[in-house]
């Protein structure tokens, strides 16, 4: 039992640091939202291209990155994505020289190549590293590393991008020529020396995984069907429409969850409430989420099991976005949407093991089909964005808080009916 418990802790040390990571270099976006268009004056579409970017390289880069981790193995995958991931911030100072918005867009985009890699690697770890049965579990172990991550980012990032930035908007719109030019590129130089040092940060993690012991998890070739004691053969990915639906879910899960996370400081700044302290909204809604995290380590499978979970959640995510629709001509509203952080905590957990049960050798390109559904994060927020802006363009224009109601509602409704039916479809013997 010792043996067996520390062959499983090692590995998940690892790949717990590793969604540290994740939710360091994710969740900086919601930094990146407001410092950019203060930066580049950009309109609220052209400001979301930052989520675009990041996310839509998930849609591009999971089926190759499951290609790589069949060459290379995990391990080798997970080192090669982190280096990619230091190349991807150093990116970031040639963009602030030459004042180049999309040059900064690549660099997000790298980035998101690299986390597509790191995460089609350590999600079916944490899955397969263990019983299927308390995935969810060992996902929100993670998950707290994530958020938490996730949480001191706006109180790091913020600090250093975002500093005086009422002041700074007031000198922009002063200003002219060269003097205007000295102050945006002093101000997009404030991301040097922290994407300098996260690059060296990901390099030497790289070369610590190199040298610590982290076994390759080889996934069942067969599947067996429990109810009839037969192997069952499969042919092709396309024989689990589980698994389609599963990456759907994800999808517009993340659209959910980056609708709460990136969008709330513009939604908060759109309700009249100050820059500076718009910039630590982001940290409302991830502290929510650790929450949540911390209730499905105690609660799944002992207390719940992940589709009640996931129900669950669902439901509460619809309540509290009606609720923010609701409350919207009062800040309240900003406090409703801080608190979808608690619906979106245990969704991922869930989902993920869901989408990939029952998959056998296709487990590795079953994964990288739900990371796939990652892109969620770059096609909602454009939504939200256009519909948000219509009014300055001459539009029929749309309230802010309809517009995150129209963008956000079907996604809470989509992963309700997952967690009711979807997940079942096309599997063939109990769960």
């Amino acid at each position: 039992m010792t043996s067996e418990t520390n062959k499983t802790t090692k590995p998940l040390i690892i790949i717990v640091a590793l969604f540290f990571i994740f939710g360091f270099v994710t969740w900086a976006n919601g930094t990146l939202i407001p410092f950019f268009k203060l930066s580049f004056g950009l309109s609220n579409t052209q400001a979301f291209f930052v989520t675009f970017a990041s996310y839509i390289a998930y849609f591009f880069l999971a089926l190759p990155s499951s290609w790589i981790l069949k060459k290379t193995g995990f391990k080798n995958g997970i080192i090669f994505g982190l280096f990619i991931l230091g190349l991807g911030s150093l990116i970031f100072i040639p963009a602030a020289q030459a004042r180049s918005f999309p040059l900064f867009l690549a660099g997000i985009f790298v980035q998101g190549a690299a986390l597509a890699l790191l995460q089609t690697a350590a999600n079916p770890y944490l899955t397969i590293i263990g019983p299927i049965e308390s995935a969810a579990k060992r996902i929100s172990i993670a998950g707290i590393c994530n958020k938490f991550a996730g949480m001191i980012v706006p109180v790091v990032m913020g600090s250093l991008f975002l500093k005086n930035a009422a002041d700074i908007e007031k000198k922009i719109a002063a200003a002219t020529g060269i003097e205007k030019e000295n102050i945006l590129t002093d101000v997009l130089s404030r991301v040097n020396t922290p994407y300098i040092v996260l690059a060296i940060i990901f390099c030497a993690f790289a070369v610590l995984i190199k040298y610590t012991h982290l076994p390759e998890v080889e996934v069942e070739e067969d599947i067996i069907d429990e109810t009839k004691g037969e192997v069952v053969k499969h042919k092709s990915i396309f024989q689990f429409p589980h698994l389609f639906l599963g990456a759907f879910c994800i999808f517009v899960y993340v659209a959910a969850e980056v609708m709460a996370g990136d969008i709330i400081g513009v939604y908060g700044k759109a309700l009249g409430i100050a820059p500076d302290t718009a910039k630590y909204l982001t940290s409302l809604t991830l502290f929510s989420m650790l929450i949540g995290y911390v209730l499905g380590i105690f609660t799944i499978p002992k207390y719940i099991s992940q589709q009640k979970a996931l129900r669950i959640c669902a439901i509460l995510g619809i309540i509290l976005c009606s609720l923010a629709f609701l409350t919207a001509s009062s800040q309240l509203s900003v406090i409703f949407i801080a608190l979808l952080g608690l619906s979106n905590s245990l969704m991922w957990p869930a989902i993920f093991p869901l989408g990939i049960s029952h998959l056998g050798k296709f487990t590795k390109t079953g994964s990288a089909i739900m990371i796939m559904g990652i892109a969620g994060g770059a096609i909602w927020p454009l939504i939200y964005g256009y519909l948000s802006d219509l009014p300055s363009h001459g539009g029929l224009g749309v309230p802010f808080h309809i517009a995150f109601y129209v963008a956000i509602l079907p996604c809470y409704l989509y992963i309700l009916f997952f967690a009711i039916k979807g997940h079942k479809i096309g599997v063939e013997h109990k769960m």
